[in-house]
């Protein structure tokens, strides 16, 4: 176990061992447990907006989420703490899915069938891309200018630059109205969660810095 990443560690596992027993398991099953569901939809639990961002839609959605929780998570959590990067993250996922959730009542409200809204009631959010995105947030705030390998295309970037073009993308992916099957709401959820959070601490700190 990595001592000074313990958090990145366990929840790499979690994740995982999530992954492992969707697989095994019906996934119907644990989706319908696990999974986030809309507030109306008949597989709704209270539980949901923590649990999903342990379920995964298929190998190359977790794969991608944990290297980036690998890639940024092991130097945030050395920087912030264990006990902060854990809450951060938390905050992170279970913002975004509260954002989701507010906007699915936004677009039932905007169906025209029940059949549409029947549907809509159940699809599943699952995936820890909410907490991810705020991770991403973090360490552009935290380190501005440092430089970012993207993978595709393989150019160096800094990473403030990183941060915002990924935001104006998803934000233009909701303008559009993009069908691809992704919650592109609570992409940016997370990253608003994780910017409210880390001006507060900002703020507080330095109070107690001079006090």
């Amino acid at each position: 176990m990595n001592t000074r990443t313990p958090v990145v560690y366990n929840l790499l596992i979690a994740n995982v061992v999530a992954y492992m027993a969707t697989m095994l398991l019906d996934t119907n099953d644990v989706y319908g447990l696990f999974a986030l569901f809309p507030i109306g939809s008949p597989f709704f639990e209270v539980w949901q907006p923590v649990t999903y961002m342990f379920l995964h839609g298929g190998f190359s959605h977790i794969f991608f989420n944990m290297f980036a929780l690998w890639m940024f998570g092991r130097g945030l959590e050395e920087e912030m703490g264990s006990r902060r990067f854990l809450i951060y993250y938390f905050v992170c996922g279970v913002g975004a899915a509260l954002v989701q959730l507010g906007m699915a009542e936004v677009d039932i409200m905007n169906m025209n069938t029940q059949y549409e809204v029947w549907n809509y009631m159940l699809t599943p959010t699952v995936g820890a891309s909410g907490a991810v995105f705020g991770l991403l947030l973090a360490f552009g705030m935290l380190h501005p200018n440092a430089t970012i390998m993207l993978l595709i295309p393989p150019i160096p970037m800094k990473a403030k630059w990183f941060v915002v073009i990924y935001g104006v993308i998803e934000l233009l992916l909701i303008i559009f109205q993009a069908q691809d099957g992704i919650a592109h709401f609570a992409h940016l959820g997370g990253m608003f969660w994780g910017w409210l959070l880390m001006l507060w601490w900002q703020r507080k700190d330095r109070n107690q810095y001079y006090n």
